[in-house]
């Protein structure tokens, strides 16, 4: 192969990417567009479930000790409800950990990673 083939391919490659970047930048901001859009509703939808929950829960527990008042079993209500939310708040932290994150920008990955494939069969 000639130099000036390879520097024709190499410049046929470099256009191709060049043309390349205008629909990566497009494709970022409309993925990060849909990024954001998508994590602001899960964190309204998550407050909105804390507070909620955290109301509800917290208003059962205080039925359940003043039901329990002047009964001679009201120490192992009260306690047993505070192991209960400590069970509560260790299943919540495993649960958490254990979630894998929302892939982020997957289309302009996938969109680099085919198009360096591209190239490189180009470079054979």
């Amino acid at each position: 192969m000639s130099v000036q083939t390879k520097l024709a391919r190499w410049r046929m490659l470099a256009n191709f990417a060049l043309c390349r970047l205008g629909d990566y930048a497009e494709l970022l901001s409309i993925e990060a567009a849909d990024a954001r859009a998508r994590l602001l509703r899960e964190f309204i939808a998550l407050a909105a479930l804390t507070v909620s929950g955290l109301f509800t829960l917290s208003f059962f527990c205080l039925a359940l000790i003043a039901s329990a008042w002047s009964k001679p079993y009201f120490l192992y209500v009260v306690w047993g409800i505070a192991v209960a939310w400590l069970v509560l708040s260790l299943v919540a932290l495993c649960a958490f950990r254990a979630l894998s994150p929302a892939p982020a920008f997957r289309l302009v990955k996938d969109e680099m990673r085919a198009d360096l494939e591209t190239l490189r069969e180009a470079l054979k």
